[in-house]
Parts: C-alpha cells; structure tokens; sequence
C-alpha cells in the first residue's frame, strides 16, 4: 500500500471512529429517551408547549439511522482502499474527482454517474 492510500485508510478509519462516537452517543440518547417516557405519565402528545416524546424519538431515531449507514459507507470505501479500487468509479471506471472524495469520501461514482441515478 502506496502512501497516499495509507494517508487515505487513515482518514477514513478517522471518520469511522467519530461515526461510531456519534452513533453510541445517539444510542444512549435514545435508550435514554424509552427509558425517561415509560416512567412518565405525562399526555405529551396534547402538550402545546412543544415537540413531543414520540417526535423526539423518531429524529433520535433517525439520526442514529443515517450514522449507522454512514458507517456501512465507511466500511465499503475502507474495503476498496485495500482492493486498490478507492477513488475509481464504480459505473464507468473513471477516477473519481478528489474534490469530489473530499467531500464525500465514501462515494463509489464520479459526479457525471451520480448524476445518472
């Protein structure tokens, strides 16, 4: 492995750690949230003074989704690193544009393929 790829795997490794932070810290959150709305007897859903437990868990719930995708993400362009295909297009075997892994270092397309979904 070339040093601009271990440069890259380090990176991505980086990012992973910090989704995995994020997705634990919004596991407890959540688990948090069952737990404080199972001990409460408040009729939260008539509440006029704000959101309410169950929209509070769907967004929790949500956040917590797209971290654990993101993770996915990271695991497949982590794969491709070490198969020497990272930074290669998926559909038309073209590089993809560093502009474009800088700020997306998970994508699998170049932006003209994306574009084709």
């Amino acid at each position: 492995m070339d040093t601009e790829s271990r440069a890259i795997r380090a990176d991505l490794l980086r990012r992973r750690d910090e989704t995995t932070a994020q997705a634990a810290a919004l596991q407890d959150d959540l688990r948090s949230l069952f737990e404080a709305s199972r001990s409460s007897n408040a009729d939260d859903e008539h509440d006029p003074e704000g959101s309410t437990i169950a929209f509070e868990r769907a967004q929790l719930s949500a956040v917590l989704d797209a971290a654990r995708r993101r993770l996915t993400e990271l695991d497949v362009a982590l794969s491709r690193v070490d198969a020497g295909t990272y930074g290669v297009c998926e559909r038309c075997l073209r590089p993809i544009p560093a502009e474009r892994l800088a700020a997306r270092p998970s994508a699998r397309t170049c932006v003209a393929c994306a574009g084709r979904r």
